[in-house]
């Protein structure tokens, strides 16, 4: 069957409205959190998909005033020593020699971290003994804030020995941060918060500088003083002869380049 148009007529239809309206707020809205939270995540995670990055941070170092000094008086392994334990003073007998000691910390750009120890020994001698060799322990605590929480306790080693006896050493040089593992990304990492010589110990192998160096070095963190031009003759400058007292100066810089890493869910950053 066929069928016939009779009758047609258009219609339009408008809709109008303004734009300070509940849909047009939550159209803006909906485009806000599809563009901008992205955005943030991407920046607060160092970037999209990162594996390897590099950052500075200049840690917060105190000095902690634990030192051990042992010096060689003779090539025949005669020595004395010193330190501010006392337990290891009473063990060493004659052997101990108190010295006087002056310690200065500097904070040389008013940052509130401190840039600079300075640390003078004058040891007394006996008018037949000679230093040929030195070695020194300083302790110290060792903070970091910016990427990753970190508390320390940290050692700086210094050893300096001369076929001539010297009256008088200087030694300047860098403590950085040494590490074998990435740091945590979260929460405190305060592992190696602990006292790295046992003052408490009554017993002479807690304070054996081969078994302190020793497991210090085992640790996955660790600080070491580095010399800004390593085998020059600007790391340690000695003054041969003999006085008493022997005359030892140290200058130590808290480095801002300071090597550590972050660990996260799914990436590392390392800085060099």
């Amino acid at each position: 069957m066929a069928f016939y148009e009779v009758y047609s007529h258009p219609a339009l239809v408008r809709y109008k409205t303004s734009v300070c309206t509940k849909a047009t707020l939550f159209l803006f809205v909906v485009l806000c959190l599809t563009y901008i939270p992205p955005l943030l995540v991407a920046y607060r995670s160092q970037g999209f998909w990162i594996k390897r990055s590099t950052y500075e941070e200049q840690p917060v170092v105190r000095f902690q005033y634990q030192t051990l000094l042992v010096a060689s008086t003779s090539t025949q392994g005669d020595y004395v020593a010193w330190s501010t334990f006392p337990h290891l003073n009473s063990m060493l007998g004659s052997n101990l020699r108190i010295p006087a000691v002056s310690v200065r910390e500097e904070d040389q750009n008013q940052d509130g971290k401190l840039d600079l120890l300075i640390f003078e020994l004058q040891l007394p001698l006996k008018p037949d003994e000679q230093v040929y060799s030195v070695q020194l322990l300083l302790t110290f605590s060792y903070q970091l804030f910016r990427m990753s929480t970190v508390a320390m306790q940290s050692l700086a080693y210094v050893q300096h020995s001369s076929s001539v006896p010297g009256a008088k050493l200087f030694i300047s040089g860098d403590l950085r941060l040494q590490q074998r593992t990435p740091l945590p990304h979260r929460g405190l990492y305060d592992v190696y918060n602990v006292s790295v010589i046992d003052a408490s110990s009554p017993f002479a192998s807690a304070y054996d500088l081969d078994n302190i160096i020793g497991s210090y070095q085992n640790r996955n963190s660790h600080s070491e003083v580095c010399f800004p031009e390593p085998g020059s003759n600007h790391r340690a400058r000695t003054t041969n002869g003999k006085t008493s007292p022997v005359v030892m100066r140290r200058c130590k810089r808290f480095d801002i380049k300071e090597p550590h890493s972050l660990r996260g869910p799914s990436f590392s950053l390392t800085a060099v």
